[in-house]
């Protein structure tokens, strides 16, 4: 009991960028291991993709909690309108771009992403796609970044970092096969770069989140519109 009291009072004395960024990269080791262990047994990847989700919201929200970061990891109001004007604007542009890309892919032919449609549709998982989005921005814009940043570290090398973690730590994590990994990580870029800088400019989470959501609104469209009007 006192080892655990002790413990907890060192996570609210110390609630420095080097502990955000250990619990960060501890998480996303152990996501990419078990996702790893899971791509080659019966389980595949599922039991990654729960550790990821729940291991990321649990994690900031202790994390800010007991140590009050909800400033330095961006949970704030601070520049709160801003944030959401600007997430509102890039975010419908990368849906603008979106649609448009997925449309002509669909024009020329090509399939859909089949094993995500059966996921988020017949498995009714496209519900739960806005705390993927929370999760995803807390680890990633939320706890890692904010970490690299108060460390010091440069601020394009740590947006690429994190945006490149991002994109890679799709293919531990989704369980569908390696061509939907490939482009969901590639879909991943521009949402790990736009939503790291704006995040970083800002000082505030929801910018990102925002963005990402835009990204919901978009695969609905993708998976349930853009298919009917690319055979008309």
């Amino acid at each position: 009991m006192h080892g655990e009291t002790s413990a907890s009072s060192a996570l609210v004395r110390q609630p420095d960028h080097e502990q955000r960024l250990r619990l960060s990269l501890g998480l996303v080791g152990a996501v990419w291991l078990l996702g790893l262990v899971g791509h080659f047994t019966p389980l595949t990847e599922w039991p990654a993709l729960f550790l990821y989700v729940l291991g990321a919201l649990f994690l900031t929200l202790r994390y800010c909690s007991r140590a009050n970061a909800w400033q330095r990891v961006g949970l704030t109001r601070h520049n709160l309108g801003q944030a959401v004007r600007w997430g509102g604007l890039i975010g419908v542009a990368l849906m603008l771009l979106d649609w448009g890309n997925t449309y002509t892919y669909y024009r020329a032919g090509n399939p859909p992403m089949a094993e995500m449609q059966t996921i988020l549709v017949q498995m009714g998982f496209i519900y739960l796609f806005p705390v993927l989005v929370l999760a995803e921005e807390f680890l990633w814009r939320g706890l890692l970044l904010s970490a690299l940043r108060d460390r010091g570290t440069n601020l394009h090398l740590a947006v690429a970092l994190t945006t490149l973690a991002y994109a890679v730590n799709h293919y531990a994590v989704a369980p569908v096969g390696l061509t939907e990994r490939g482009l969901m990580a590639i879909m991943a870029l521009p949402i790990g770069i736009l939503g790291g800088y704006l995040s970083l400019r800002f000082r505030n989470l929801w910018v990102a989140v925002i963005i990402h959501m835009c990204t919901f609104v978009s695969m609905v469209v993708d998976i349930f519109v853009l298919p009917w009007l690319a055979r008309l």
